[in-house]
């Protein structure tokens, strides 16, 4: 069921929902649904885009009804922490594949898939901040990745100095890269704001946390090379531990907390989280989750 014309900008919403029809419906299900929704927004009155549309629709009420066992769909709380994790784990494998110099299609589309997933994000509400930078910089390093070799050109590892913010979404149709080359950096000589170039400065997105031994959710769904040409796998670094708010040790509810239902809705929702992260063994993300519940619940306040 291929989108009309006028619906561009959700095709790759659309492939990704496909790509993970079978090795995670939850994360399908969700692209599809933002799909609809953005366009909707686009064009939901041309005859084809209406029909499209209304079609996607009786897709999503049939998957909700198969699904409807799995808490990711019948808790938003729960699908937010799905989504959000997965796109987030997706995103630290291709960035320590870049920052390992390890450049390959696997963790270029890994890259792009990321941006769409936190774009994929919004149909629980507004996106965080620091979901916003990693998406921007996900499609970003996916589209200056790809043209570097493309070009026949070596990328430069890790953060760059960003000079532009303009994207080319138009992702080959394989999920490979742009077909077109982005405004960003210049491909040959990468600005780092007139630092040496091996020596490049820190950048808008350098303050990104990536854990050390990082890896990709085993559905990655990106092309994975014959196993002649698989990089060796690095040897997983031992992770720092996170630190412990002190002042929550052995803490209970201070004096008269009066907690709202949505209090109490956002307590879950940071549990959930750490819950979610507890699966991929991200320590920290667990600990900084939990450590906003228990001040929630004690103090009432965030």
């Amino acid at each position: 069921m291929a989108a009309p014309p006028q619906l561009k900008a959700i095709h790759h919403h659309l492939r990704t929902a496909q790509e993970h029809e079978g090795r995670d419906p939850v994360v399908a299900y969700y692209c599809r649904l933002y799909a609809m929704q953005t366009g909707m927004k686009i064009d939901s009155k041309t005859p084809e885009c209406r029909k499209f549309l209304v079609k996607l629709m009786d897709q999503l009420e049939k998957m909700k009804n198969e699904l409807s066992d799995h808490e990711s769909i019948s808790q938003e709380v729960v699908g937010n922490a799905h989504i959000e994790n997965y796109a987030l784990k997706m995103f630290l494998y291709a960035d320590n594949e870049d920052r390992s110099g390890r450049f390959q299609k696997n963790m270029i589309k890994s890259f792009y898939t990321a941006s769409l997933l936190f774009d994929v994000l919004s149909v629980f509400g507004e996106l965080t901040d620091e979901n916003i930078q990693h998406r921007k910089y996900a499609k970003w390093k996916a589209a200056y990745i790809h043209n570097c070799l493309k070009n026949g050109e070596t990328p430069q590892a890790g953060p760059l100095g960003l000079e532009g913010e303009a994207y080319d979404d138009e992702f080959g149709a394989e999920g490979g890269g742009p077909s077109q080359s982005p405004q960003g950096p210049p491909h040959s000589q990468p600005s780092f704001h007139g630092h040496p170039t091996n020596q490049p400065s820190a950048s808008n997105f350098s303050n990104i946390q990536i854990p050390p031994g990082s890896h990709a959710p085993a559905n990655t769904p990106a092309e994975i090379p014959p196993p002649e040409a698989q990089p060796v796998k690095p040897v997983p670094v031992p992770r720092a531990m996170p630190v412990v708010d002190p002042s929550l040790l052995n803490n209970t509810q201070e004096g008269d907390v009066r907690l709202t239902a949505e209090d109490f809705t956002r307590a879950q929702k940071y549990c959930k989280y750490a819950g979610s992260a507890l699966q991929y063994e991200d320590v920290g993300t667990a600990v900084q989750n939990l450590q906003k519940a228990l001040k929630l619940i004690t103090t009432g306040k965030e």
